[in-house]
């Protein structure tokens, strides 16, 4: 059988074969490092987040028995709501911690023994309960109150026992109490319901996320009510009734640079036109939902516009074929094809609006809230804008604070974007 001659296989043609076989292993070797890379700084953000937040779930709370004294909380007998309020149900708190601990009589010692206990969340407690049963004045109940900050640090084991009295939050004296205080069974650790249903606060151990996340429901619902009829409609009248001329296509042609466009950018525009001109509430849902619904828009044209020419055009050419006007293929044949996408579209719009933070920065919407927000002229503030806020303060509990409403804002995305993944897989058509 004759030699094979080819140039194909020739010397110098198998050295070049096998040159590129090496950079094609060195390419795909440097897209799986590449990849592990990513991999792994994700798991290394997800388990310091996650691990840092989970400890927020868990909080410790002291059992005390306190004296309702009517002396002192309300020395006329009038039951006025506003006496009651106005009580000082500190004293009550005191009182009760000296009586458990009557060897401590010296003054500095005292305020050291009050700060074991949350020094606002202990008062605050009693007083809701006064406030709504004024019947207990006079009684002697026990109650749990939440332990300060500094004490729930330090049997999460985040403040070290080990080092010098100087060098940490927490004296000696007031770790023998808490010691005592654990051995006869009067600090316990639980779930922390006051971080998912309590609103912000100065004391870390009292901060919840409750009216922040209610402020991002209502900035969200503004947003939704704003981008998605008003995408659809412009994706609509752009790609089946627009003429084609220069005008046209300038509008695309920022359309598509509006989605590019830092976010930061509307924020300025919402605070010059929404609160400089139109006097609208500064810091309020309604605003940062039409400025983040702003934000959306170019995305939701984008995604609809995408869904739409996905469509065959045999669906209209068929739909036109039978008699159907040009607006009856659209509407009634070729927009309920696209529908699934454009949802999902929408969704992750809201699902990408919903994480913003600097626009809502610009608008003024850190207000610092004791209560919920009821509709969406209130001051509010939003998810996002309290994980910035958090993150300013320097006190290690508001890390773990930090920390945990991240992972609600995660799990919330990553439940939205399932949701429109499930969507499209569900409602999609195969051509």
């Amino acid at each position: 059988m004759p030699a094979d001659n080819s140039i194909h296989s020739s010397e110098f043609a198998l050295k070049r074969l096998k040159k590129r076989h090496a950079k094609e292993r060195r390419f795909k070797a440097l897209g799986v490092l590449a990849i592990t890379i990513a991999v792994l700084a994700l798991i290394w953000l997800l388990t310091s987040v996650v691990g840092t937040g989970l400890q927020a779930f868990k909080t410790h709370n002291v059992k005390i028995e306190v004296q309702l004294t009517e002396s002192v909380l309300d020395p006329q007998q009038a039951r006025d709501p506003d006496m009651l309020r106005k009580a000082n149900y500190r004293k009550i708190v005191q009182d009760s911690l000296y009586k458990k601990f009557p060897d401590v009589t010296d003054r500095k010692a005292k305020r050291e023994l009050f700060d074991v206990v949350s020094s606002s969340g202990a008062p605050n407690m009693l007083r809701q309960m006064v406030y709504k049963d004024p019947s207990l004045i006079g009684q002697t109940i026990t109650v749990k109150v939440p332990a300060s900050d500094d004490v729930d640090q330090l049997l999460k084991g985040n403040i070290s026992r080990d080092v010098t009295q100087e060098r940490r939050k927490v004296s000696d004296a007031q770790i023998a109490w808490v010691d005592q205080l654990i051995d006869d069974g009067s600090i316990k650790s639980g779930f922390n319901k006051r971080f998912f249903f309590g609103t912000d606060s100065r004391d870390a151990e009292l901060a919840g996320v409750a009216s922040a996340f209610v402020g991002s429901l209502m900035t969200l619902l503004v947003t939704a009510l704003l981008a998605i009829p008003i995408g659809i409609g412009a994706a609509i009248w752009l790609d089946e009734f627009a003429p084609k001329n220069r005008f046209v296509d300038f509008i695309e042609i920022n359309i598509n640079n509006l989605a590019a466009v830092p976010s930061i950018i509307f924020g300025v525009l919402g605070l010059a036109v929404f609160i400089n001109f139109f006097g609208m509430p500064r810091s309020a849902p309604i605003v940062g939902g039409l400025v983040l619904g702003l934000r959306a828009l170019p995305t939701v044209i984008i995604a609809t516009r995408a869904s739409l020419m996905a469509v065959p055009p045999s669906i209209r050419d068929g739909a036109l074929s039978v008699g159907a006007s040009h607006v009856q293929s659209v509407f009634h044949h070729k927009l309920p094809l696209a529908g699934p996408g454009i949802m999902t579209g929408s969704i992750i719009a809201m699902a990408q609006a919903l994480g913003e933070t600097a626009p809502l920065l610009m608008i003024g919407m850190v207000a610092f809230l004791t209560e919920i927000p009821k509709n969406v002229t209130e001051p509010a503030t939003a998810l996002p804008v309290q994980i910035y806020l958090w993150a300013g303060n320097a006190e290690r509990a508001w890390v773990e604070k930090t920390s945990a409403a991240i992972i609600i804002l995660l799990i919330v995305l990553v439940l939205i974007n399932a949701f429109a993944i499930w969507l499209r897989n569900r409602l999609e058509k195969r051509w």
